[in-house]
């Protein structure tokens, strides 16, 4: 059984997995039944932060334009440009074991694209959830159901994976943002053109 995490919860994930290595970061979500007439194309992203909470350079944010890390340690699955179907919408891939040591912490967000022109945000979007899975054993470990505490954000930090003595810890944020990817590549110190 996954541990189920409510806003702000943290989890310790390598304590009672000490072999743990391979994660599949699983996103989802659903779009209401009201919509503007635009599909809904949702986008998860990872930053990969040092010790002062930005990306040491735009390599370490890991989205649809950039699909890997150079170190093989975060992979994109791929872009999801409707959300249909039930269970992940989007995949990240995480190998534990080949995170450069200057990454602290790896936030994962969830960006509505061209959010202001399709005049959406995720108060339309409902059943948002980020979920942990062990690669190796495909049992899931972490799931996080975001709620619905969203109106006129247009990206929210689903939550974060970070570094704890010689382990890793998993925190489950739920914080939105208004302003879409490019407020979040500013708040994680990535110059969007």
């Amino acid at each position: 059984m996954p541990i189920n995490l409510s806003k702000g919860q943290k989890v310790d994930l390598t304590k009672g997995n000490p072999g743990l290595k391979k994660l599949m970061v699983g996103l989802g979500w659903d779009v209401n039944a009201f919509d503007t007439g635009a599909d809904f194309d949702l986008d998860a992203s990872a930053f990969m932060l040092g010790e002062n909470g930005k990306c040491p350079t735009e390599k370490e944010f890991v989205f649809y334009g950039n699909l890997e890390h150079k170190s093989g340690s975060v992979k994109h699955m791929g872009d999801n440009l409707t959300g249909e179907g039930d269970g992940d919408d989007e995949q990240i891939q995480i190998d534990l074991s080949k995170v450069p040591s200057n990454v602290v912490r790896i936030a994962f967000t969830v960006t509505i694209y061209d959010a202001e022109g399709r005049r959406q945000n995720f108060g339309q979007v409902s059943n948002s959830f980020i979920r942990i899975v062990d690669e190796v054993t495909n049992t899931e470990l972490i799931h996080y159901d975001l709620g619905e505490d969203f109106s006129i954000e247009t990206a929210v930090v689903v939550g974060e994976l970070y570094r704890h003595n010689d382990g890793w810890k998993f925190n489950a944020i739920g914080s939105g943002f208004q302003g879409g990817l490019a407020a979040l590549c500013g708040h994680y110190g990535i110059e969007v053109a």
